[in-house]
């Protein structure tokens, strides 16, 4: 574990893999920590951002230092359902790619459960574990200049859903419905870390 200060009131947390960075968010998260304001988790770091003047920093560098990581952390995640059509451009060259058929992609993506490691690249961007080792591809040789919002798609270990339209790399399966990112809701992002996430075939 290796730590960097980030400014006065904040500070990074490095570790080696993504277990370690739940471990870590998840003990921070029920440590009660004075002045505690965000925990942002990537794939090998974790952010911790106090209220200046809280000194939350200070008590931050005991507390890591009793962390096992090797303890996976335990908790209740939220449920959350993504319909999706099946539709994407790229299911034939994933079903190739996997030396399957179409219909078994489409099984094999359905069938998982998912947990969101972190958030990023776009707001409302969940980053989710879980894909089948079938499933587990290289991004495409030549990003897209524009993805549509809604798109789900696979890239390396990773399954997640685009909130709104961008440039992307990413395999695509389908597409969902679902509104990703309302900056005008409370939270603006339907997904967090920790939730538990299933893709429901529609058509």
């Amino acid at each position: 574990m290796r730590l960097r200060r980030c400014g006065a009131d904040a500070m990074l947390v490095e570790v080696d893999s993504l277990d370690e960075v739940d471990a870590v968010r998840a003990a921070l998260a029920d440590a009660d920590l004075p002045g505690l304001v965000e925990l942002v988790p990537a794939a090998r770091t974790v952010l911790a951002a106090f209220r200046p003047g809280s000194g939350g920093v200070a008590r931050l560098q005991p507390l890591l230092s009793t962390i096992d990581l090797s303890v996976r952390a335990v908790y209740q995640p939220r449920e959350v359902v993504l319909p999706v059509r099946y539709d994407g451009p790229d299911l034939e060259l994933v079903a190739q790619t996997a030396g399957t058929d179409v219909a078994s992609v489409i099984d094999l993506h359905t069938s998982a459960e998912y947990k969101v490691a972190f958030c990023g690249f776009a707001p409302g961007f969940g980053y989710m574990t879980g894909l089948p080792e079938a499933l587990r591809q290289p991004r495409l040789d030549n990003p897209r200049k524009r993805v549509p919002r809604g798109s789900v798609a696979i890239a390396g270990e990773f399954t997640g859903a685009y909130p709104t339209p961008s440039p992307g790399g990413w395999r695509l399966l389908g597409h969902t419905d679902a509104t990703l990112f309302d900056p005008e809701r409370e939270p603006a992002a339907l997904l967090a870390p920790g939730d538990s996430v299933r893709f429901e075939a529609i058509r």
